[in-house]
């Protein structure tokens, strides 16, 4: 049976624990459940058992099941008794998986569906860069812009603003005080932080008049790698050391490793198209919404 606007968010990661936490405190909303491997409920992992814990006192319902193994039809008759489904499980499933996901929402007849495609504008990407996995990205897009029975909203956020400095990026090595641009000083790269995104996300799903069938973008800040090394020598009071992979080494990296994953992100991003965007045109600028900006992450996690 389906619940009068009872909400299902796909994973418990990073994101989905931020969307959950949000869509939880979201006044008015219906019933909120959330879809866990039977391993992550299982699991002795302090970590997970603590978000475990933190879902039960959200009094959110824990729904067991396998993006990657079941069956788009196995998924479709789980998502049938939710009036909206919010992907937030990210690329781990491997290839096909956002495709049979978005299948499953469209065949289970969903109000509402807001795919994984929290990151950069895969629209204005293209196809055959050299992140392979975009392609995916956008015949979800064409899934979904080719039906109208289904309500869909893509929320574009950039890059998470933790995602710039993990040290396997290569953007910014802290231990070696350093700062790659990728591409020139003057590419620029939009962040948001999870957090803001699981806020942002309820707010654009509440929106009056209602928010359908359309890319949104929001951004907690949109800087130039040159930014990044500045807000850097800021913060350590010290020059950092600044060097730039060039589009042509970055894809050089690419080509003697085609399988890494990093190096595909490195040479998209060096191309500078579809990763950035003007924050006072995104909805949290246009609204005057509150977000983390890169000095105030810096200041939170990098600082002391």
């Amino acid at each position: 049976m389906i619940h009068h606007n009872a909400t299902l968010v796909l994973g418990a990661g990073q994101l989905g624990m931020a969307m959950l936490r949000h869509q939880a405190r979201g006044a008015g909303g219906g019933p909120l459940s959330v879809l866990l491997r039977p391993s992550t409920q299982a699991s002795a992992d302090p970590a997970k058992q603590q978000d475990l814990a933190e879902l039960r006192a959200l009094g959110i319902d824990i729904v067991l099941g396998d993006l990657a193994a079941q069956s788009g039809e196995a998924l479709a008759a789980t998502f049938s008794r939710y009036d909206t489904v919010i992907s937030c499980t990210g690329f781990v499933g491997g290839p096909g998986v956002q495709r049979k996901i978005a299948r499953a929402a469209l065949d289970a007849g969903v109000k509402r569906f807001v795919p994984w495609q929290f990151g950069v504008d895969y629209d204005i990407i293209g196809r055959g860069s050299p992140q392979n996995l975009f392609d995916e990205q956008l015949d979800v897009r064409d899934l979904l812009r080719a039906q109208q029975a289904t309500e869909w909203i893509i929320v574009s956020t950039g890059m998470f603003t933790s995602f710039l400095f993990e040290p396997a990026f290569g953007v910014v090595d802290l231990d070696a005080n350093t700062v790659n641009a990728l591409g020139s000083w003057d590419n620029a790269v939009t962040l948001t932080t999870a957090d803001d995104i699981g806020a942002l996300t309820a707010r654009i799903l509440a929106a009056e008049p209602r928010i359908a069938n359309q890319v949104v973008h929001v951004a907690g800040d949109t800087v130039t790698y040159r930014e990044v090394a500045d807000a850097l020598d800021r913060l350590r009071g010290g020059a950092v050391r600044r060097r730039v992979w060039t589009q042509e080494e970055l894809e050089r990296q690419l080509a003697e490793q085609p399988e890494d994953s990093m190096r595909k992100y490195r040479a998209v991003f060096a191309q500078g198209r579809g990763v950035a965007w003007d924050k006072a045109r995104t909805f949290n600028g246009e609204r005057g919404i509150a977000v983390f900006g890169l000095d105030a992450w810096m200041q939170a996690n990098l600082a002391g």
